[in-house]
C-alpha cells in the first residue's frame, strides 16, 4: 500500500474545492448588478447638488442687481461661485463639475461688466446652449451620435455599435433628446432676453436647467442600458447584437 495515495487524494480534493469556489466567486462577481447608471451620469454632471450649486450664483445675481450696482451684483455672484467651487472640491467632487460653474459665472460676469447690461450676464449661457445644440445635432447627421461615442468610450472603445442599426438608432434618439433640451434652453432664455426681463432670465435659467437636464439623463441612461444589453456580455466582453 502506498502511503502517499491518501495525501494525493486529499490534495486533489482540496484543489477541486478551491477551483469550484473560485469559479462560483467569479460567476457571482459577474452576476452582481451594475452600478446605477442614472446616478453615474448625474454624478458626471455634478449631481443634483451640483445643479443647485450652479443655479445659486444666478439667483443671487438676479435678486441683488435691482438694488445694488451691477458691479457689486457681479462680484457677489462670482464670490458665491468661488465659495461653492471650493466647497465642492473640499468634498472630493470631480474637478470639472466643481470648477465649471465658477468659469461659467466668471465669463457671464465679464460679459455683463463689459457691456454694462444686467441681462448680458445670461448671454454666455444662452449662446453656449445654441452652440452645443448644433454640435450634438451635427454628430447625429454625421452618423456618430455623441451618446454612442460616450457609451463606447466607457466600454473601452471595443464595440462596433455603429454597425448595429438598433444601437445606432437608440443613440440617435438619445442625442436628439440632448439637442432638444439645449435648443429649448436657448429658445426660452433668448425669448426672456429679448423681453428685457432679468428676473425672467433667472427663472428661465433655473427652470430649463435642472428639470430638462434630468429628463435628458433619463433618456441617456435608457440608451446606455439598451446598448449594453445588446452588445456586452455579462463578463464585459463584446458580443454580437441580440434582439
Amino acid at each position: 500500500m502506498n502511503l502517499n495515495e491518501p495525501i494525493r487524494d486529499v490534495t486533489e480534493q482540496t484543489e477541486t474545492a478551491n477551483t469550484d469556489h473560485t469559479g462560483r466567486a467569479g460567476h457571482n462577481d459577474r452576476a452582481e448588478p451594475p452600478a446605477d447608471l442614472k446616478q453615474e451620469v448625474l454624478r458626471g454632471l455634478g449631481g443634483v447638488s451640483g445643479m443647485v450649486y450652479s443655479a445659486l450664483p444666478v439667483v443671487v445675481f438676479a435678486a441683488t442687481v435691482p438694488f445694488i450696482a451691477l458691479s457689486a451684483a457681479i462680484s457677489a455672484a462670482i464670490a458665491l461661485a468661488l465659495i461653492l467651487g471650493a466647497y465642492r472640491l473640499w468634498r472630493g467632487e470631480r474637478i470639472m463639475p466643481a470648477l465649471g460653474g465658477v468659469i461659467a459665472v466668471a465669463a457671464a460676469g465679464g460679459i455683463a461688466a463689459s457691456t454694462g447690461s444686467a441681462n448680458d450676464f445670461f448671454l454666455f449661457g444662452i449662446w453656449s446652449s445654441l452652440v452645443l445644440a448644433l454640435l450634438t445635432l451635427g454628430t447625429v447627421l454625421a452618423r456618430r451620435p455623441v451618446t454612442g461615442l460616450v457609451w463606447n468610450l466607457l466600454h473601452g472603445n471595443s464595440h462596433a455599435w455603429r454597425q448595429d442599426p438598433p444601437s445606432l438608432r437608440i443613440h440617435d434618439l438619445a442625442t436628439l433628446a440632448v439637442t432638444a433640451v439645449l435648443a429649448a434652453r436657448f429658445v426660452v432664455r433668448q425669448w426672456m432676453y429679448l423681453a428685457d426681463s432679468t428676473t425672467g432670465l433667472a427663472v428661465a435659467d433655473t427652470v430649463t436647467g435642472f428639470p430638462l437636464t434630468v429628463a435628458a439623463v433619463l433618456v441617456i441612461v435608457w440608451a446606455f442600458r439598451r446598448t449594453t444589453r445588446r452588445l456586452v456580455e455579462p463578463d464585459g466582453s463584446a458580443t454580437g447584437p441580440r434582439g
